[in-house]
């Protein structure tokens, strides 16, 4: 608890909001691309305490929310198989397709397991080697090292029945494709923790020197929120663009080496599709030729058709920062966690999800 206390004081709270308030009064829009901010902003209060000129955006920091229509069809049509085990984690199992969910495949009969490790799919397919088990790999960077080792182990012990559909996206590409984009402005990027951790800083200083836009990495207790608030509108105060680490307890420049270093052992960049966002170049990962084995997407037969987001929902809007949950006409009314129409109501790092939450 003395651990936590420290970055819950409500005296260097506080002062931290002083401070804020003590800056400039032109208009500032910080985006955070986390879920978990997402949900701590709203959880502690944070905009509340906020000047009115500092407005917060939530960005695409929903790996769940990001997943493209056509992949998640895709993952239902794996699911109709029957020779066919698919393992995902639970979030993704409430998404709507175009016709159907994993959760109503499921219901209808289909083999859909909930998992809280891709070791737990290894698993699943070491005790069905009559099945073919694959592990839905959805996340941003850090999530896809445990999946390559998933991978790896599965080589190693001859899983030939193991596979992995690669779902995962990488988020410095779309930070760039928002600012190209110029449909919202962002001032500066309340940059994730646990990715961080992973990538380091380093890869966020191609979009630094582009756009000339700050980051911070921040963690997400209070205080680290409101000092990395502090630090980004320093930085714009005094005409300065760079990236700095808030949460140094847990980051470091470099991130993880070896982490990354077996990411890029498994794994390659691609062209993905994100919701909302579109084809983004480099901002997925593919599995590379000499796992290809454990790569359903060259084991299966993933073809349907090109699909259309559902009608009247604004999820890819929310998704740029174009609008709050509270602009969309189905907010809580046609949508609901309970019966979601859009992927931001379902995963609990949605901001539509998180909205419904803390100001319902």
């Amino acid at each position: 608890m003395k651990y936590l206390d420290e970055y819950r004081d409500p005296d260097l709270a506080a002062n931290l909001i002083r401070r804020i308030k003590s800056l400039g009064r032109k208009p500032v829009r910080l985006m955070e691309i986390c879920g978990t901010h997402t949900v701590a902003i709203f959880r502690h209060g944070i905009r509340s305490v906020l000047p009115e000129n500092l407005i917060l955006v939530s960005g695409p920091g929903c790996p769940v929310c990001v997943t493209a229509q056509i992949d998640i069809d895709r993952s239902i049509k794996l699911a109709r198989n029957p020779d066919v085990i698919v393992t995902t984690f639970g979030d993704l199992v409430r998404v709507p397709g175009s016709g159907s969910s994993l959760a109503r495949e499921k219901a209808e009969g289909a083999d859909v397991r909930t998992v809280y490790s891709t070791f737990d799919a290894l698993t699943i397919a070491r005790n069905h080697p009559d099945r073919k088990v694959v592990f839905l790999g959805i996340g941003f960077e850090t999530t896809a090292p445990t999946v390559a080792a998933a991978v790896m182990t599965a080589r190693q012990e001859g899983l030939k029945n193991f596979s992995v559909l690669s779902l995962h996206k990488l988020l410095p590409p779309a930070m760039e494709a928002l600012l190209s984009g110029g449909e919202t402005r962002i001032d500066g990027f309340i940059c994730p923790g646990h990715v961080s951790t992973i990538i380091g800083t380093s890869a966020y200083e191609a979009v630094v020197r582009q756009h000339g836009t700050p980051c911070v990495v921040v963690g997400f207790e209070p205080t680290d929120i409101l000092e990395g608030l502090y630090r980004l509108i320093r930085m714009l105060e005094k005409n300065q663009a760079g990236v700095e680490i808030q949460y140094r307890r847990a980051v470091r420049p470099e991130g993880n080496v070896k982490a990354m270093q077996l990411l890029g052992t498994v794994f390659e960049p691609t062209l993905a599709a994100w919701r909302g966002l579109g084809v983004i170049p480099d901002s997925g990962l593919k599995i590379r030729q000499a796992f290809s084995l454990h790569d359903a997407a060259q084991s299966f037969d993933l073809e349907v058709p090109v699909p259309e987001d559902p009608k009247g929902c604004a999820c890819s809007e929310v998704i740029r920062g174009l609008k709050t949950p509270l602009d969309c006409a189905f907010f809580a009314s046609k949508c609901t966690p309970e019966e979601p129409v859009g992927p931001c109501m379902v995963s609990t790092e949605g901001t539509c999800a998180a909205y419904y939450k803390y100001q319902v």
